[in-house]
């Protein structure tokens, strides 16, 4: 999943992105600027995802009630939650990580959800997430990683009505570790806490969540640290993460924002001088590398703070900041020629998740940038990389799908293709479903795209990098 927020400008809320009409969904708006559409659309697209047992509320007409058997093999209930990219596999590691980030946006900038009327989805697609971690966490030593088989999943093409079996449920506990995947979770429990209490007014949910932060970052903090992908089987597989101590930051910063103990800030410091003394190089902010992200956030801390440390988490973030975008990273990130940010094996895999993860990161800090000369800066960065995923690129594609003439037509998803023949994609050769407000992975290096279906790495519309897309506005009046 993605998510970017992006201040619109007085200025800038009438432009029109040549969107085509809006459908006839509930919470689709039908007038209004284009910017709030996306908004609408990116939420929309989260229901898309959804397992288990559907609201009578549902919007996506082909989406069923499916994976009613999820956690039996294990004797608990894991139904529900969201389906990962175009298949059905559900991986808790890159649920945390977007639902940390969705939060975070909405914590920042919750204005533009209300000026966009979408509050309530917002709500909606937050609770649908956080409820099926509810679920996951059963006992405090003990975290559901993932339902489902990759190796299998990936030979099915088809409906989410005949999904195959079986599908094990994976977890992590007192003898099979995943520090990694414990810390991203309590991340995800605190930062949606802090928005339920804080924006939505649910005290008694908040506390729900809070509990479970609290008990499963001790959970990740009691054994030897491990990073999860150890425990995960030959063909289940899995997300793999290079690296536990940038998530332990992570989730302890989201704990001290939820809690204000200082007891987590100082976790967050001790963890974050021990990643340091590993001598890892950062990448950009991503669901794998979370230190980009931990040095916004200790920034914001120090700064709101008034605390003498201030200044020097702000080096330390403009420091990561102007190296990711000086053109003189050693190779590490660039920009293509058509002016998408660019980093080397990341992007290869999925570039548009890798800008847009950068830009929410810019934009997030911009704020408290040392001079106005470093915030117009970092607000350039992140304008031309959403300016380039709106149609300002060598193809004119308007990366997201179904809401623009130039949008994919052929995103990589089994459930919105029709389907039913893994061997032959292209059978039928239209998608026969509009998959609203989903992220295609995105072009080559060389700013190509080519909208083939069976093209994995351009077309599929990765959950934990490209479910969603977030425009706020401010300042509409």
């Amino acid at each position: 999943m993605i998510c970017i927020t992006r201040i619109v400008f007085a200025s800038e809320v009438k432009t029109s992105l040549g969107l085509i009409p809006s459908p006839d969904i509930p919470g689709i708006p039908k007038e209004g600027n284009d910017y709030s559409k996306l908004l609408a659309y990116s939420l929309y697209f989260y229901e898309a995802q959804r397992s288990g047992i559907l609201p009578s509320d549902n919007r996506v007409s082909w989406r069923h009630n499916s994976a009613l058997d999820d956690g039996k093999d294990r004797g608990v209930d894991l139904t529900g939650g969201y389906y990962d990219a175009g298949d059905y596999v559900k991986f808790t590691l890159t649920l945390s990580w977007t639902l940390s980030i969705v939060s975070w946006g909405a914590i920042e900038w919750f204005d533009g959800y209300q000026l966009s009327n979408q509050t309530l989805y917002l709500y909606d697609m937050i609770k649908w997430g956080t409820d099926w971690l509810i679920k996951a966490h059963p006992k405090p030593d003990q975290l559901f990683i993932q339902v489902g088989s990759s190796t299998l999943d990936n030979r099915y093409w088809g409906p989410d009505t005949n999904i195959p079996y079986p599908r094990p449920s994976t977890d992590v506990n007192s003898t099979a570790h995943g520090t990694d995947v414990a810390a991203e979770t309590a991340a995800a429990f605190a930062s949606s806490a802090i928005l339920f209490r804080d924006f939505f007014n649910d005290t008694a949910y908040a506390n729900t969540l809070l509990s479970h932060a609290t008990s499963v970052y001790t959970f990740a903090e009691s054994l030897n640290f491990n990073l999860s992908s150890a425990v995960l089987s030959n063909g289940i597989y899995g997300y793999s993460t290079s690296e536990y101590y940038d998530k332990l930051i992570y989730g302890a910063i989201w704990l001290y924002r939820a809690t204000y103990k200082s007891q987590y800030l100082d976790k967050a410091i001790k963890y974050y001088n021990l990643y340091n003394n590993r001598s890892y190089t950062a990448r950009e902010m991503s669901w794998d590398d979370q230190i980009g992200a931990c040095n916004i956030l200790l920034s914001q801390i120090y700064s709101e703070k008034s605390n003498p440390n201030s200044t020097f988490w702000r080096n330390v973030t403009e420091n990561y900041l102007d190296y990711l975008i000086s053109n003189n990273t050693g190779g590490s990130c660039n920009f293509t020629s058509g002016g998408l940010f660019w980093c080397n094996d990341d992007s290869i895999q999925d570039s548009i998740p890798v800008s847009l993860y950068s830009a929410f990161g810019f934009l997030m800090y911009s704020s408290y940038a040392s001079t106005a000369e470093k915030a117009n800066k970092y607000r350039n960065f992140v304008t031309s990389q959403i300016n380039y995923i709106f149609g300002a690129n060598p193809m004119k594609m308007f990366y997201v799908v179904a809401v623009h003439p130039n949008s994919p037509k052929n995103p990589h998803h089994a459930g919105v293709h029709g389907g039913t023949n893994v061997e032959n994609l292209n059978d039928p050769p239209e998608t026969k479903y509009p998959l609203y407000g989903a992220i295609v992975g995105g072009p080559s290096m060389n700013d190509s795209y080519l909208d083939i279906r069976s093209d994995v790495i351009q077309s599929e519309v990765f959950y934990y990098a490209c479910l969603h897309l977030n425009v706020v506005c401010e300042n509409e009046n």
